[in-house]
């Protein structure tokens, strides 16, 4: 169909005023329609809203490829709309526990993808780290409250990686003959820059 077709589509049928060169700019990627405009967009072409989106990297393309909108979210997550919407536009999610499992179950989010739409994967990298390289136990509650993983499951995570990390950390004394400068050595900086990834891996939620 050419943009002036689906620009009429949407007028005929959905009663939306949507210009050709609009519908151009979508295609392009210079602009993105809105949620109703997604969604009557996807009427107009026979399709699911998701299947015209690229890979959702955002909470709002997550949302939009799901055909939700926002007041449906926020009501599932147990959130007010205006809350959820502030939150989705800043990318800072700041939801709590329950509203954070609430969230990754209704968009069907990996852990990895709940991570990249909430804007915490710098602050989980931190985390992380810390928890290989000292007291894992102290990183159980933060990780608790960032995350949609049950305790439990958190604790033996983090066990797993300090040993794992503390591991390496003694492979690389050994190799250096016991030099203690070597307890900064490729082993253990390459273990602790993709502890993210193994991070995921464990708790089964790598996407």
């Amino acid at each position: 169909m050419a943009p002036g077709h689906v620009a009429y589509g949407l007028r005929a049928q959905y009663g939306l005023l949507v210009a050709p060169e609009t519908v151009m700019a979508w295609e392009r990627g210079e602009q993105s329609p809105s949620s109703a405009e997604l969604t009557a967009l996807a009427g107009v072409l026979w399709c699911s809203p998701g299947e015209l989106l690229a890979e959702p990297v955002t909470l709002r393309e997550h949302r939009m490829a799901r055909g939700m909108d926002p007041e449906d979210l926020a009501r599932r997550v147990g959130l007010e709309p205006g809350a959820y919407l502030k939150m989705e536009e800043s990318g800072r999610w700041k939801g709590n526990e329950r509203q954070s499992a609430a969230l990754a179950s209704a968009l069907k989010l990996s852990l990895a993808q709940f991570v990249a739409v909430t804007g915490k994967k710098d602050e989980l990298d931190g985390l992380l780290r810390s928890a290989a390289t000292t007291r894992w136990q102290a990183y159980v509650k933060p990780l608790a409250k960032l995350l949609p993983v049950p305790k439990s499951q958190l604790e033996r995570i983090l066990e797993l990686l300090y040993n794992e990390y503390q591991q390496r950390m003694v492979a690389t004394v050994s190799w250096g003959g016991g030099d203690s400068s070597t307890w900064t050595g490729d082993a253990g900086r390459e273990y602790l820059e993709a502890i993210s990834e193994r991070f995921w891996s464990l708790a089964g939620g790598a996407g």
